[in-house]
């Protein structure tokens, strides 16, 4: 019994990579969206959180039956709630793809990225490909040294939203208000995303070393519509 309980719980751990994985790939193709105003691309990603939506879906009703079924204690009843907010971290973070690709879709057939943002919207984009599959890596592997990584990740994504603000209040700004609120928007989807990534990261450290990390900035984990 505790052998199938425990390869149970490995299921859940499989669903979550699976989770970063898609998001992954929802991340990089809605920055691609958005720099080329790829109408498909977008579309792709809208279309696809449905399956990230629905992963998390059956995630959580399988780790309530493990509850109801094994009433599990101590580290087994960590590793199952820990998962739970996890994969609604891992949920939040498809929305926010989607997001950016609703932008993308919104703009059409123009870029709602003006040529002069380009660079710092493409690097936001690597920054959170690499994020996530750093997350991916962090639940698979259990690796506190990766977890903490993400960390450097983040103040990186925190730098680059900080250099967008500075791009957007410049007085030399010439892309008018309706760009700059599309500017504003694209840059905290980038921002949370990393966000709700570091709350993953720290959620395993936490399991790995019995030990909280700073969870000051963590993320609302609530799903936007």
């Amino acid at each position: 019994m505790r052998d199938a309980f425990h390869e149970e719980l490995d299921a859940l751990s499989d669903q979550m990579v699976e989770m970063t994985r898609l998001v992954h790939s929802a991340v990089a193709r809605a920055t691609t969206a958005l720099l080329d105003a790829d109408l498909a691309l977008a579309e792709s990603v809208i279309s696809a959180d449905d399956q990230i939506d629905s992963l998390q879906h059956d995630l959580e009703e399988r780790a309530y039956q493990l509850l109801a079924r094994q009433q599990p204690v101590a580290t087994d009843l960590r590793i199952i709630v820990a998962g739970l907010r996890m994969s609604a971290d891992l949920e939040r973070m498809g929305d926010l793809a989607r997001h950016l690709a609703l932008v993308a879709r919104m703009r059409y057939p123009n870029s709602a990225i003006p040529a002069d943002i380009r660079a710092s919207i493409a690097q936001m984009g690597q920054v959170a490909g690499r994020i996530v599959l750093k997350a991916g890596s962090v639940i698979a592997n259990k690796d506190v040294q990766v977890a903490l990584e993400l960390e450097k990740d983040d103040d990186e994504m925190d730098a680059l939203h900080r250099q967008l603000f500075r791009l957007l209040l410049d007085d030399h700004w010439q892309h008018g208000i309706e760009a700059a609120i599309d500017i504003t928007l694209i840059g905290r989807y980038y921002e949370r995303f990393a966000d709700h990534a570091v709350s993953v990261a720290r959620r395993v450290v936490y399991l790995v070393t019995g030990e909280h990390a700073h969870t000051a900035d963590e993320p609302e984990t609530a799903v936007a519509g």
